[in-house]
């Protein structure tokens, strides 16, 4: 998987520094305390104790460790979550774009000496309880961590990790499936022409089909144009092809070397074993070199640098007159330097984030395009950090006005000063809800509240948790630690905190300094436009073709021959059944019989009912609210995102808008509404529509965080054109710029899905490429009063209490005065409430409780009469490969009387676990090998959820072929030529996603949104253990077979002349 650069970002400077942790009962032998006990220069199974770190904001003790024989790098950070990470990653430089560490990547994973059977990595998917699986290989290093639960899964999957990075086969075939290889486009005809083929070679060209992707490629490389940020680490397209295998191999053995090697371990299993473990299977037999993989200092321009790339027009653009990019990006210092990153990661939040921002303020808000350029913002991502800022979405007559307004902000930010005296009432950092007054401002420098409201911020991340900490943790420490930087220095952010505080009070210009360093006298800055080329498309599939005719007369007959032969050859492997015996494996009694139960209890604010739920959340409280869609006109529907996008940020109450972001920030941990299309778990008639609102705090701000709803409750505004004007850009161009990204989401809501059940038919219209093309229209409006007008009639019919349920996660000790304060919220808003009658005529109600039926309900919309119809959609887009598609639904040959809603026998969760079970099985033994080792996509495979079970393919060079192996997929299922050891494995796989870890604030939403209590997971567990060999045959026979569903089929992909020819497809161009 190639990691772009971006992405990165958000979690490397503000990181959610969070895990599942019980705060209610301190265990005196708890992993942090365990940890504690090492000493510097203590001796642990050949490595060296070098340091030992308390850090108590984040829970953990840091232990730090060398490898006393290869001088491997080690970090362990103990503390107690179950969900333990390991990960291992190396600095990997490569100095050409053929891609080689992303191919090595790929392949390393495709057998070692201990488990040579092919594709170790996707087998043990299916052996494990992993909660996380993968591997990255980012511009500079390449990581490879798990995460598990399960201590024994822990040891197993670290000896395949181990074996698989330090002892790989590297077998040519691999090189060739996961690479790059000439061969026949049918490999059984040898006169049918000769193709690229190759996993990474698809994978990057999806890539490069994205123009934020190709800008921000291009940035890097340009910025940095000396060493290794001036080559595509992932492989570019054209460069693919001029790998080889020896250089392949090569390239593992000069970096995939513990002297190379930085590990990390997180969680409360014992660091003891782990160190043992990896001594014994890898480090042991090793000894130290001098890997020579540092990258040197870019060496600054003397003067600034300008450059232009073109990229391909976006026919789904908000405006396709205005599709040019233009960023200024700024070359800043070594991120090892802790301090100054942190710094210059909080500055370029103050300089870009929210309306209140400077640039915000001077870029978005005139309208001169339709966002921030893809890179914005502080990157931290290479060994010198840069800061990017830009326009995407604009015309290129503005450019030169855009490089004014960038030069001439700069110079207001670094001019402007801040006078930080007070009225009365002074500023308490630690209780921000302490009333102060804003700063006196004199020019346009940083407002103290803009600066405690993102250290407020970072105070929420810190104390947040989720289940993922740990691998948000590998990431946020990889860069600087990959440059020789201090991991656990990087951990000490209420260290940096404090010397930012005191940085400040010694100098109140401490930021405008930085700004005039960094970017006023800054002459390493590039300024990089991009604009649309009609021809673009063309010109990439002629370099490509003219590659391929190189490549293709430089052989001989022998060649040809020789490639047809391994073209053969690779096939019969790809179609041997593999013994994957020398794997090791967990077993289905290895999994937990019984569902971890969570108690909620039942209950009302002023006449709405309320979900209660006591969790650890360490002074946190989250809210949510439902409101049904259910009164609300037809003709309203497709606004209803908008809306959801708008509605906590347009101002409310005494509040414009940029002081509406400024409580949000200073007040909460964000505020969200958005939409839910939930169908119903028993009956596919039937679904729950609504909009869900959702936000959190710390316990001391809750009044503020009511108050905020209250307003948005009872005096939104809408009046603001031009504020919704940009709103609008902003959401149409997201819109259009995912689409690329992802493809096989839009294919499975576009006409796949919508045409065979009733909730697919809305999911659609609120996030499929109905929604993409409504945002467009509605971008491209020049009076946008009509919609102006539209936004208080669906609040009028959304925010009322009389359609809506709450649901509140908070500590024992604060749930009390969290409901009083939620019920003085109720009160605020009762003037919005007004009963209203549901626009459809059948409507269900179904307890939250089904033990209870007296208690809350959920408000079903039901439509027996819906009749699901086949349809098979092609999406031509401008991308060189495919995102298919293809859903069936299962539940409309059942017989009539099994779908009344008042029948209670839950025919359709015998057929789901079944089914479940199939998609996975069905995936990891058949469709992966056909898709992807043959036939190169990216991925692919089989899922099933919402009554809907459907197959799929990501960054495909295949269309028509595609969907003719996901129909030898059903005919493999029906002909039962599969193992009690493969259904053993796919019940290993669903369950790692049914007991992956629930976060403290996410505990009880299923119950909340879905009524899914305790016992019907329990239920579902049990039918999940109990599924059979005879139930798998039966279901795909049953309800897969050709006659036996309604299908439907779509394609996103580049113009297809074969699909053109045939008339049972609709073809829809990107601009229709």
């Amino acid at each position: 998987m190639f990691r772009q650069t971006k992405a990165l970002l958000q979690k490397v400077r503000y990181l959610r520094l969070n895990g599942q942790q019980n705060t209610w009962k301190l265990k005196s032998t708890s992993a942090r305390d365990r940890a504690a006990q090492y000493q510097p220069g203590q001796k642990i199974h050949s490595f060296t104790v070098r340091e030992v770190v308390a850090v108590p904001d984040l829970f953990l003790t840091a232990v730090k460790l060398t490898h006393d024989k290869t001088g491997a790098q080690y970090l362990h950070a103990a503390r107690d979550d179950s969900n333990n990470l390991f990960s291992v990653q190396f600095r990997t430089t490569p100095m050409d774009s053929t891609g080689v560490p992303h191919i090595l990547e790929h392949t390393v994973l495709c057998g070692s000496e201990k488990y040579p059977c092919r594709d170790p990595f996707f087998k043990m998917l299916n052996r494990s309880l992993s909660t996380f699986m993968n591997a990255f290989t980012a511009s500079d290093y390449t990581m490879y961590p798990f995460s598990t639960q399960n201590g024994k899964d822990f040891q197993n999957l670290l000896s395949v990790y181990l074996d698989a990075v330090f002892f790989p086969c590297l077998r040519e075939q691999d090189f060739w499936q996961e690479g790059w290889r000439l061969e026949n486009e049918n490999p059984t005809d040898p006169s049918s022409p000769l193709v690229f083929k190759g996993v990474v070679f698809n994978e990057m060209k999806g890539a490069f089909s994205d123009n934020e992707r190709v800008y921000a490629q291009h940035l890097q490389n340009k910025l940095y144009p000396d060493h290794t940020y001036s080559v595509v680490s992932g492989g570019e397209p054209l460069a693919i092809p001029d790998l080889t295998w020896e250089q392949l191999k090569q390239f593992h053995a000069t970096h995939y070397h513990p002297s190379n090697a930085r590990f990390f371990t997180y969680g409360d299993l014992p660091l003891e074993q782990h160190l043992k473990q990896i001594e014994e299977e890898a480090l042991s037999k090793f000894e130290r070199i001098n890997p020579n993989t540092e990258v040197p200092p870019q060496p600054h321009w003397s003067s600034p640098r300008e450059d232009h790339v073109t990229c391909s027009p976006d026919a789904l653009a908000p405006d396709p007159a205005r599709q040019n990019t233009l960023c200024v990006s700024y070359l800043l210092g070594d991120i090892t330097d802790t301090f100054e990153g942190f710094t210059l990661s909080l500055l370029s939040s103050l300089m870009i984030s929210g309306p209140n921002s400077p640039f915000y303020k001077a870029l978005i808000e005139p309208k001169i395009g339709t966002d921030f350029s893809s890179v914005v913002g502080y990157d931290g991502s290479t060994k010198e950090a840069s800061f990017s800022i830009g326009l995407q979405g604009m015309a290129e007559e503005d450019t030169e006005r855009v490089k004014q307004i960038i030069t001439k902000t700069i110079d207001d930010i670094i001019h402007g000063s801040l006078d930080f005296r007070r009225s009365e009432v002074q500023i308490d950092p630690q209780n921000s809800s302490t009333e102060y007054n804003k700063p006196f401002i004199v020019g346009d420098g940083f407002e103290e509240e803009r600066i405690e409201a993102l250290l407020h911020k970072l105070e929420i991340q810190m104390k947040h948790q989720s289940t993922n900490f740990g691998l948000s943790l590998a990431s946020y420490i990889a860069s600087s630690w990959n440059h020789d930087g201090d991991p656990v220095e990087l951990l000490q952010i209420s260290d940096s905190v404090t010397k930012f505080r005191q940085a400040l009070k010694e100098n109140p210009r401490f930021l405008q300094d930085k700004v005039k360093h960094y970017f006023k006298e800054n002459t390493h800055r590039l300024t990089l436009s991009m604009s649309p080329d009609e021809a673009y498309m063309e010109k990439q599939a002629k370099a490509e073709e003219e590659k391929l005719q190189k490549k293709i007369q430089a052989l001989s007959d022998v060649d040809r021959k020789e490639i047809y032969e391994k073209g053969l050859e690779l096939l019969a492997v790809q179609s041997k059944t593999q013994d994957a015996s020398c794997l090791p494996a967990l077993k289905v009694s290895d999994i937990e019989p019984t569902t971890p139960v969570t108690p909620v209890t039942m209950g009302a604010a002023g006449g709405v009912p309320v979900q209660f739920c006591e969790q650890p959340t360490n002074g946190l409280v989250y809210f949510r609210a439902m409101c049904s869609l259910n009164t609300l006109p037809e003709d309203l529907k497709l606004y209803v995102p908008l809306f959801c996008s708008v509605i906590t940020k347009m101002g409310c109450g005494a509040l414009d808008y940029r002081q509406q972001a400024q409580q949000k920030e200073l007040r909460t941990g964000g505020m969200s509404v958005s939409t839910q299309v939930i169908p119903d778990s028993t009956q596919l008639d039937m679904y729950e529509q609504g909009v869900l609102l959702s936000s959190s705090c710390l316990e001391r701000n809750l009044p503020h965080m009511f108050q905020l709803w209250s307003d948005i409750f009872n005096s939104p505004h809408f009046d603001d054109e031009e504020r919704l004007r940009v709103l609008v850009m902003s959401s149409a161009q997201e819109l259009a710029n995912g689409i690329s990204y992802s493809g096989h989401m839009y294919a499975m809501m576009t006409r796949a899905a919508r045409h065979l059940t009733p909730a697919g038919d809305l999911q659609e219209t609120f996030g499929g490429m109905e929604q993409v093309k409504f945002m467009k229209r509605i971008a491209e409006m020049s009076d946008l009063s009509p919609v102006i007008r539209t936004l208080p009639r669906i609040k009028k019919y959304l925010l009322n209490p009389d359609n809506m349920r709450c649901a509140l996660n908070a500590t024992p000790q604060k749930m009390s005065d969290t409901s009083a304060q939620l019920e003085n919220f109720i009160k605020e808003v009762s003037g919005t409430r007004k009963e209203r009658k549901p626009v459809r005529a059948t409507v269900i109600e179904r307890p939250l409780d089904h033990l209870d039926g007296s208690g809350p309900t959920r408000k079903l919309i039901s439509e027996l009469n819906f009749q699901p119809f086949q349809m098979k959609t092609f999406f031509q887009l401008p991308f060189p490969v495919n995102f298919v598609q293809r859903v069936c639904s299962y539940g409309t040959v059942l017989p009539r009387g099994l779908r009344q809603p008042n029948n209670h026998s839950l025919p359709l969760h015998r057929l789901s676990v079944s089914l479940c079970i199939l998609a996975r099985m069905m995936t990891a033994k058949f469709l992966h090998g056909e898709i992807r080792e043959k036939g190169g996509a990216y991925g692919g495979g089989a899922r099933m959820g919402g009554g809907l079970f459907s197959f799929y393919s990501y960054r495909d060079p295949n269309s028509v072929q595609t969907l003719s192996a996901f129909r030898k997929g059903v005919d493999w299922a029906k002909s039962g030529q599969f193992t009690q050891q493969d259904i053993d494995e796919a019940k290993l796989s669903v369950f790692s996603a049914v007991d992956s870890p629930v976060a403290p604030a996410d505990k009880g939403m299923g119950r909340f949104l879905g009524g899914v209590t305790d016992e019907m997971k329990q239920n579902h567990r049990e039918k999940l253990f109990a599924v059979s060999h005879k139930n798998l045959v039966d279901v795909a026979e049953r309800y897969l077979g050709v006659g036996q569903r309604t299908c439907g089929v779509a394609i996103l992909g580049p113009e297809n002349e074969t699909i053109k020819k045939d008339p049972s497809w609709i073809i829809k161009k990107s601009d229709q």
